[in-house]
């Protein structure tokens, strides 16, 4: 049978990290077998669910590049759907109308906690052989409850945690439609699985306990079982579970702070996945490797620094092209005007070995486009009283040399040694007043790559 996988987010918040890993999974398991990934958006919760969050989604998927083959379907298009399944299931009696009030269900779950038993539904109004049931109240909207098989165990070899069986005695009926007709999440879930062939469904180990109820709808309505493969939580750099409410940020957050999708993707694939001992690799090493079996149970904790350290990886790869593209608009978001001189792949070049971020490489480009005005106390404590002269010198020199790093290099050699200088003595006050700096590439690197005319104001500008 094909492998058709699904990614299908509630759209209540932005797409976080976790549900990053589990699109990514999802998205790889189809590629590696040949198979069909879904985006499915599932809306019904309309009170929480805005526009502005798919946006968020589909937006975190494309920047990831997780393309989809089909989709993205959205469930509040497929009411019809649900309600004629739960039309058919009520005619064969898979289901059954429960009139049983709020007030009703709170009292019979405070019977049951203070009898020290679990609250759970009891079965009031659940049709079975020589039961009678009460007259239906004329006043109260029915909700429609799955009639869950009341024996026997439901179990499932889940390709992450191994076997997992709940009893259905634990189990109570389950609502699969509200009193004002609009379906459930668990049983739209099972519709949608059902109706687009899905074979594995790879999600979070939170939806461990809805697999049972799922399960059991799927065999009522005749429906193929998908196997399960149940994700591990992700824990904080301090230990904690990442959540929306503690660390997990949004995708497009880490485009913003300057990572490259590429690094997002291979750090998110080592997080609960293993193929040896590898860290780095690309999209389609990640393809060929992936499969559930080297999956860990267990949580996988979120690094920063690990994250960091593969973002350096890949911007010292990328084509310099490439980076100017993604740099560029992060300078103009700063008013930073980018002129054809310098080039700005030039600076990248120059800089891209030593920074760690998009963002670091602006911090380093912006210099070269600004009118400049370095802190005066970092320019003081760098310009010593015997560096004047020699800037002095350098500055008539630099007007008729050839304009290359190399020419440049000698000249502030013959400086430094004509004034009895160590490098640092002129190379860190140079640096200051031309980048505000004091750690940067090779100084005649740097002033080779402003034009003659800014060298000589800035460092005049000073002296």
């Amino acid at each position: 049978m094909p492998i058709r996988t699904r990614f299908a987010p509630s759209p209540t918040g932005y797409l976080h990290i976790g549900g990053a890993r589990t699109a990514l999974f999802s998205w790889a398991y189809a590629r590696k077998h040949d198979g069909t990934f879904i985006l499915r958006i599932e809306d019904t919760d309309v009170e929480r669910s805005t526009p502005e969050a798919v946006q968020a989604i589909l937006d975190g998927m494309a920047w990831l590049n997780l393309s989809y083959d089909e989709g993205p379907f959205y469930q509040m298009q497929c009411m019809e759907r649900y309600k004629e399944v739960i039309q058919h299931m009520l005619a064969q009696g898979l289901a059954y109308y429960c009139y049983a009030s709020p007030s009703e269900l709170e009292t019979m779950r405070d019977a049951q906690r203070a009898s020290g038993e679990k609250p759970r539904y009891d079965g009031r109004w659940r049709p079975e052989s020589g039961k009678i049931l009460p007259e239906p109240p004329a006043e109260t909207m029915p909700v429609v409850r799955f009639k869950n098989p009341a024996k026997g165990l439901v179990t499932w070899k889940d390709l992450v945690k191994g076997l997992v069986e709940f009893d259905n005695e634990e189990l109570d009926d389950l609502i699969i439609a509200r009193a004002d007709g609009t379906p459930t999440y668990n049983f739209c879930v099972v519709v949608d699985d059902w109706d687009m062939g899905i074979t594995h469904v790879i999600r979070g180990d939170d939806h461990v306990n809805n697999t049972p109820r799922q399960i059991n709808i799927l065999k009522a309505l005749g429906a193929n079982v998908p196997q399960y493969a149940h994700l591990s939580m992700i824990l904080g750099d301090d230990g904690q579970k990442l959540s929306k409410r503690h660390g997990a940020v949004s995708v497009m957050q880490y485009d913003e702070q300057g990572y490259l999708p590429e690094a997002v993707i291979n750090y998110l694939a080592r997080l609960g996945w293993s193929h040896g001992n590898d860290e780095v690799f690309s999209v389609e090493q990640f393809c060929a490797w992936f499969d559930l079996d080297h999956i860990t149970p267990s949580a996988a904790q979120f690094n920063t620094e690990k994250l960091n350290w593969l973002n350096q990886h890949y911007i010292k790869q990328a084509d310099n092209t490439r980076l100017a593209a993604l740099t560029r608009p992060r300078l103009e978001a700063r008013g930073v005007l980018v002129s054809a001189v310098p080039a700005l792949e030039a600076i990248i070049a120059l800089y891209k070995e030593r920074v760690v971020t998009l963002n670091e490489l602006a911090d380093a480009a912006e210099v070269f486009y600004i009118d400049l005005h370095p802190n005066q106390e970092l320019l003081n404590a760098q310009l010593s009283a015997e560096a004047i002269p020699a800037l002095q010198e350098l500055v008539e020199r630099l007007k008729d040399v050839t304009w290359e790093a190399v020419a440049i290099g000698v000249v502030i050699k013959e400086i430094v040694n004509k004034h009895g200088l160590k490098m640092p003595k002129l190379a860190m006050p140079l640096r200051v007043m031309l980048t505000g700096q004091t750690q940067t590439p090779s100084v005649d690197a740097v002033l080779m790559l402003f034009s003659r005319e800014v060298v000589l104001a800035r460092i005049a500008r000073h002296l």
